[in-house]
């Protein structure tokens, strides 16, 4: 009776492959969602509740349930880890705003919430309209979708700096793309 040997072999991830069959086990990107804010509002507001629409536009197409959003508290469809990533544009007219601000904020235990991530920028007087923008990424592990949730602001020195919001492009956004397994 003749025994078999099995060898274990081990591939070097550094090198190039040319698969020509089909490749398992690599599920790719699960989740990916874009929502933007589609009306201006102006000063801060933490956490933004209103305005809110999933991209639409014939280019845009989710993967898999999508985020949902209620009273501007964001809710993850299933566990895993996500890149978040929030975009703020701001205008003000013949005016200073020493400091605006946007504000990635999240929770572990959906009550007590933590800044994660703040993207300073400033507006100076043109004596016209003068527009700039911040972007933040965070990477939130979110292993329980009940407890581990986002909420999103702005902050900004002069009440009369106005957030950009669009209903046929993104000048607010935020997105969400599920990046692998919760670590």
């Amino acid at each position: 009776m003749a025994i078999n040997k099995i060898q274990s072999e081990s591939i070097n991830l550094g090198d190039n492959f040319a698969f020509t069959g089909t490749v398992t086990g690599t599920p790719g990107i699960t989740e990916a969602d874009m929502w933007r804010i589609n009306a201006e509002f102006t000063g801060s507001v933490q956490p933004i509740t209103a305005n809110w629409e999933r991209c639409d536009e014939d280019t845009f197409a989710k993967i898999g349930t999508g985020m949902s959003v209620s009273s501007g508290i964001w809710s993850f469809p299933v566990t895993g880890l996500y890149q978040v990533t929030w975009h703020v544009t701001w205008k003000l007219s013949a005016a200073t705003a020493r400091y605006v601000y946007s504000e990635l904020i999240t929770t572990n235990d959906n009550s007590g919430y933590t800044e994660r991530g703040v993207g300073w920028a400033n507006l100076f007087n043109s004596n016209s309209m003068t527009y700039t923008s911040s972007t933040v990424h965070v990477n939130v592990n979110v292993s329980n979708v009940s407890n581990q949730k986002v909420k999103l602001g702005v902050n900004v020195e002069n009440s009369n700096v106005a957030t950009r919001g669009l209903s046929t492009g993104n000048h607010t956004y935020v997105s969400f793309i599920r990046l692998g397994d919760s670590q």
